[in-house]
């Protein structure tokens, strides 16, 4: 360890800065605190910073003006944003205007030195390149892309890192998780914000009229063809063009998609007129293009045209932690137009909510809402206002959750029965720590060894897991890192 290397902690809360600096300094680093942003500008004109922690939400100037300024002074120096409030609107704000990274408190000290690591590896290897600085847009936020879940997070974080570019982007998921809302706000936070944003689906629109709508057509260049018609590339020119269901485009016309993105230009149908295809791609789709390869049904060339930045959105079901969230938002988008007075989800609601599997995906979620909204018109959304179906599909879960209770007794039964000799004392411990040990173990294998994931979805700090796998002697087996979580 290089003991010159010097962190800055820029928190207002002198209870984080003093907690932050004495961990730090357990691992031999420099550790610098500064109370507000303009006092930490005056340590980095003094001091040669490896990394700057600091909080979003500062009187007089915010963590995110202090990242414009930190890149003015010194380009190489990175910055961590911390906040208590990681929405997506902070998370793809701070990423696009240059914070190495984003964590949310309370954070886990383990996650903080792989991040140190990380950047003092980085500094060692590469050439630092001096970011763009790009003030920040003027206007009100897209709908917000509602989550807390750590996958969620990461793509916030994707969409503000790539901000600035003009990359080709297939965002990939099941139908309705929302692809077409994360295209939005990729490209609300780019700097093609100002010009058009035009979607086409590419399922909905027959193979004889797609090619129209995409380039266009000339005045009678095929029957029916009365005017000239500017297709979608054309309206885009400067702006953002999406291309949702991109894996149910005919393969004659993939080549004609590829070959625009090739060359940068195409024609009308029936033109001789070579128009300029200025554009950012961002295609969707809830198809597997991989099979669809295999199968030659998507060509393997457009696929890696528009790879170049992948965004995959996991259902619902995977990241049931952000259902209460989303429900309570679509609760808020709707109550204005469709009840009659304050309105709220029940406790058995929310519970019946977060039992389902929600194969609809968010869109599912929604439209339950709206309805529930309208049933219950004013005070509390009670399971009789929720679809049948959702109200069976979480009985069986409780009938589930019975089974498991019952099964747990008839266990802990024959365990006293086995032991009745047992001193006093020690049955809790043994029965606890038998349970506790398999519950690590198998979480542990769900994701692949990766401590900071488990302890994250037991609800534990990282190092009491580490404590509980040290003291239990637990072998962590060896991590596939195409497998991480």
């Amino acid at each position: 360890m290089n003991n010159t290397k010097k962190i800055l902690i820029v928190d207002d809360e002198e209870n984080i800065r003093r907690i932050f600096k004495k961990a730090l300094e357990k691992r031999n680093y420099i550790a610098h605190t500064a109370p507000n942003a303009e006092d930490a500008i005056q340590k980095i004109k003094s001091h040669e910073y490896l990394l700057i922690f600091s909080d979003i939400f500062m009187d007089e100037m915010s963590g995110l003006t202090l990242i414009k300024e930190v890149k003015k002074i010194n380009p190489q120096i990175e910055v961590v944003i911390m906040t208590a409030q990681d929405t997506m609107n902070n998370t793809i704000e701070a990423m696009r205007i240059g914070a190495y990274d984003y964590i949310s408190k309370p954070f886990d000290f383990e996650v903080v030195y792989s991040l140190i690591t990380r950047i003092e590896s980085n500094r060692e290897n590469q050439a630092p390149s001096k970011p763009e600085i790009i003030e920040k847009l003027d206007g009100g936020p897209v709908e917000s892309i509602v989550g807390k879940s750590k996958v969620m997070h990461d793509i916030f974080k994707t969409i503000g890192k790539s901000a600035t570019s003009d990359l080709s982007v297939l965002i990939t998921g099941e139908s309705g998780t929302g692809k077409e809302m994360i295209a939005e706000a990729m490209h609300y936070y780019s700097k093609r914000k100002e010009l058009p944003f035009v979607c086409i689906n590419c399922a909905a629109i027959s193979k004889e009229l797609l090619e129209s709508e995409l380039f266009g057509h000339e005045k009678g260049s095929f029957t029916g063809a009365i005017d000239l018609k500017k297709g979608k590339f054309e309206i885009a020119k400067g702006g953002t063009l999406f291309l949702d269901e991109i894996g149910d485009m005919e393969l004659a016309l993939q080549a004609k998609i590829l070959r625009v993105l090739q060359n940068k230009d195409f024609y009308r149908i029936g033109g001789k007129e070579v128009l300029e295809a200025d554009v950012r791609i961002i295609a969707a789709t809830n198809q597997n293009l991989e099979e669809q390869m295999k199968q030659k049904q998507f060509r393997e060339d457009l696929f890696h045209r528009l790879n170049v930045i992948n965004i995959s959105i996991p259902p619902l079901r995977d990241r049931m932690e952000d259902v209460t969230l989303l429900a309570n938002h679509f609760l808020d988008k709707h109550a204005t137009d469709l009840s009659q007075g304050e309105i709220y989800l029940a406790l058995e609601t929310i519970k019946i909510l977060n039992d389902y599997s929600w194969r609809g995906n968010i869109r599912e979620l929604e439209n339950v809402i709206k309805r529930a909204v309208v049933l219950a018109r004013t005070g509390p959304i009670l399971s009789e206002h929720l679809p049948e179906h959702i109200i069976s599909e979480s009985l069986k879960s409780t009938e589930t959750d019975g089974i498991m209770e019952n099964h747990f007794k008839q266990l802990i039964h024959k365990y006293l029965l086995k032991n009745q000799d047992a001193q006093d004392g020690h049955i809790y411990e043994s029965i606890i720590q038998l349970v506790e040990r398999q519950l690590i173990e198998i979480t542990l294998e769900k994701y692949s060894g990766k401590q900071v994931s488990v302890a994250q979805a037991l609800g534990i700090n990282r190092n009491t897991l580490k404590r509980k796998i040290d003291a239990m002697k637990i072998e962590i087996k060896k991590i596939n890192p195409n497998n991480l979580v």
